[in-house]
């Protein structure tokens, strides 16, 4: 059978991380953060830097498994070494049919925004959202019939999304302390934070900016394309993980500079780009987000591509002889990439019906934000791997053994408490329900449980207890 080849090196792992984390979230999540902080800067960057530090720590922790633990996935297989294989199945179940699709479906809309942005166009309009589709069509098309191009098209955008970041960290800084505005926006508070407290502000924030962080687990995903992975991938995520927490720290002081942060938590930060670069100058940067956006996409969807061919490689999931299919020309996973598409679309429908549409949610009291709290679950997924590492793993020193995954635990445990304290009981529709309230993160654990039911039935065990019966 055919099998994946080693074709990506060092530069192209770094990229998947810093191109893949690096993208939509840093640009339209930086306004979320400045509402749920009441347009507290300082306590903005606190955000920012604290779920950077989760993402270094979690990193550091992946990368030590790294060394240890190689087969087809990464984070699966680091699952499988740990926890052992229906534990592996069943990550590997949510993060081909709900973490990794719904990020790439988010950010199909959020690169078609930004395109739309530029034209003029209603953001959550019916031209806005056909784009969304074409670019999700797009990005597969390129992942599934050139994975090679897929790769030099990450480098690509990799550096291009850096053009902006870089300049509105060093010029907004510059400008707006010029201008004072920098200095204003750093010693007042527009309004309340979200829960009245402080606290509770750090807290939405966190889960507001966990979805700009996300992404750099992706980079595991192409564990069996890359050469030398047990030193490579280590140095990618590390490094990665520490250049994208520090630019997006530049880059959120950078654009407190460019617009009052009234103006800021009302238009959004890319009003900053035309304040300070002028009308031209905004275009070519908001050309630049595009890009940027597509950068992410396409790193996301490369993950999502390979989904269903790590299942199957481990005979799980349905139809494994399909699925594992690898194609002799492309040298890609044909049949797990037009499964990942599938499960892309349905999750773009379900975003745009939930948060999108005009008439206020089509799901109910299931409506939820699927850019965040999918990503909330997965780092609970992680915390019995960390566990069982330290339980496993008696030949390691204090610092791997027990420090370094203990930080990790914490890390997780803070992150999930901040995502049920966020999402708890909120009104699931402010303008629509007037107070009417839902809990969020039930109804989503509930989706999420109806979909990993469906894995156990397609699970290889009780495959064979039904082919048993039916014998």
């Amino acid at each position: 059978m055919e099998k994946l080849t080693r074709k990506y090196g060092l530069l192209t792992a770094i990229c998947m991380v810093v191109g893949t984390v690096i993208g939509s979230g840093v640009f339209f999540k930086a306004q979320n953060v400045l509402v749920a902080t009441g347009g507290n800067m300082p306590l903005g960057i606190a955000a920012w830097a604290i779920t950077g530090l989760i993402m270094i720590i979690c990193s550091a922790q992946f990368a030590v498994m790294s060394t240890k633990y190689e087969r087809v996935s990464g984070v699966v297989d680091y699952a499988e070494a740990t926890c052992g294989k229906k534990y592996a199945y069943y990550l590997a179940w949510f993060m081909v049919n709900i973490y990794y699709p719904a990020m790439t479906s988010v950010l199909a809309w959020v690169s078609a925004r930004y395109f739309g942005v530029i034209l003029g166009w209603d953001i959550t309009g019916p031209r806005t959202m056909v784009l969304a589709g074409f670019f999700l069509v797009f990005s597969y098309a390129i992942n599934a019939l050139s994975p090679k191009i897929a790769g030099k098209f990450q480098i690509g955008a990799t550096v291009i999304k850096l053009i902006p970041i870089a300049l509105m960290a060093v010029v907004g800084s510059v400008v707006g302390l010029t201008n004072g505005v920098l200095t204003q926006n750093f010693t007042t508070v527009v309004t309340e934070a979200v829960g009245g407290t402080m606290g509770s502000g750090l807290f939405a924030a966190i889960i507001a900016s966990v979805f700009a962080y996300e992404g750099w687990i992706v980079a595991t995903s192409i564990n069996a394309e890359l050469k030398n992975p047990k030193k490579n991938l280590p140095i990618a995520l590390v490094l990665g993980s520490f250049i994208v927490t520090l630019a997006y720290i530049l880059y959120y002081i950078g654009v407190a500079g460019g617009a009052t942060n009234e103006v800021l938590m009302t238009e959004g930060a890319t009003v900053a780009f035309g304040n300070i670069f002028g009308g031209i100058g905004g275009t070519f940067l908001s050309i630049c987000i595009v890009i940027s956006c597509l950068g992410t996409l396409n790193g996301l969807m490369l993950a999502t591509t390979r989904g269903m061919y790590a299942i199957a490689d481990r005979d799980e999931g349905p139809k494994p002889e399909m699925f594992s299919q690898v194609d002799k020309s492309t040298n890609m996973t044909t049949n797990s990439a037009v499964w990942g598409l599938f499960v892309c679309a349905a999750w773009l429908l379900y975003f745009y019906g939930a948060n999108l549409s005009p008439d206020g949610g089509w799901f109910g009291f299931f409506n939820f934000d699927s850019s965040e709290l999918p990503i909330v679950t997965i780092y609970a997924i992680y915390i019995p791997m960390f566990i069982m590492w330290m339980k496993k793993e008696k030949e390691l020193g204090v610092v791997k053994r027990f420090v370094l995954p203990i930080l990790s635990i914490v890390a997780c445990a803070f992150m999930v408490f901040a995502a049920v304290y966020a999402h708890g009981i909120t009104p699931y529709n402010t303008a629509k329900a007037n107070g009417e309230f839902s809990f969020p993160v039930l109804f989503y654990l509930i989706v999420f449980a109806v979909i990993m039911l469906a894995g156990f039935f397609c699970s290889s065990g009780f495959r064979a207890k039904f082919s048993k019966k039916k014998d």
